[in-house]
């Protein structure tokens, strides 16, 4: 159980983070969303969370390209619902190039979201982990952190920095009470890969389910999706007392992807 605890899910208002988020509040835990998205629909999600759970759910919109937003908003959390013993770094964002066309913004943008926003969140919350001698950081990475796919230059470098990210920090917390672990998932149906779907569907000419079906066959022998609700016991479980050896580890929840 996770009853009093203080859990920050970044890229929650909706898809993989939401799903976790939803899962923590399930053990008890009060929960601090960020993300994008549309005010109305955010609050709603805040308010049924806290009806279903009966935890605290709060929202802040720090724009993880900005180190001081994240550090207000972590600090703002505090204040609200007490330090952060929980981290996820979930916020994501896809561009599809050839490298020698790659837009150098894009490129920015990628690395700023997917990496440096990890590394600023983990740098202001540890402190308070470590006054409490107790903390969970999962990061979601990628199958994309373990290897690698053509016209994905950014994602790639970012997710497989993810990961190096993510020993280090376990390297330097072991024994304290604190772990730091990456999941590392294949196809997941949210709206970032539904994009890249609609793109091949439009490209080739197929129906959209034709279309992921397809791209399932190229990658991930399962031929399933990911939910984001499996990725969600994942977290849960990280954060649970059976897990406090496991820290520094990349997993894979692929299909079958990776060991190809």
């Amino acid at each position: 159980m996770l009853t009093g605890k203080t859990a920050l899910v970044t890229g929650s208002t909706a898809g993989i983070g939401l799903g976790i988020a939803r899962a923590l509040a399930s053990q008890g835990a009060q929960i601090m969303l960020n993300g994008f998205g549309e005010r109305g629909e955010i609050e709603r999600a805040c308010s049924e969370i806290e009806k279903i759970y009966n935890v605290r759910v709060m929202h802040h919109p720090a724009n993880l390209m900005h180190a001081n937003e994240i550090y207000e908003m972590i600090e703002w959390t505090g204040a609200q619902l007490g330090p952060i013993e929980i981290l996820v770094n979930n916020a994501g964002i896809q561009f599809t190039s050839p490298i020698d066309e790659f837009p150098r913004d894009k490129w920015d943008a990628i690395l700023a979201t997917n990496l440096s926003a990890a590394f600023h969140a983990i740098h202001d919350t540890l402190p308070f982990m470590q006054r409490n001698g107790w903390g969970r950081i999962i990061n979601i990475a990628s199958v994309h952190g373990l290897v690698a796919s053509v016209n994905k230059a950014a994602y790639v470098a970012a997710k497989h920095g993810l990961v190096g990210l993510t020993k280090v920090v376990a390297l330097e917390t072991a024994g304290m009470g604190i772990t730091c672990n990456a999941i590392c998932p294949g196809w997941v149906r949210t709206a970032l890969v539904e994009k890249q779907i609609e793109a091949r569907a439009l490209q080739s000419g197929l129906d959209l389910e034709t279309a992921a079906a397809q791209l399932l066959l190229e990658k991930q022998p399962s031929r399933q999706f990911v939910s984001a609700e499996q990725i969600a016991q994942l977290a849960l479980f990280l954060c649970s007392d059976a897990a406090s050896q496991i820290t520094g580890s990349a997993i894979p929840m692929d299909g079958g992807w990776t060991a190809q």
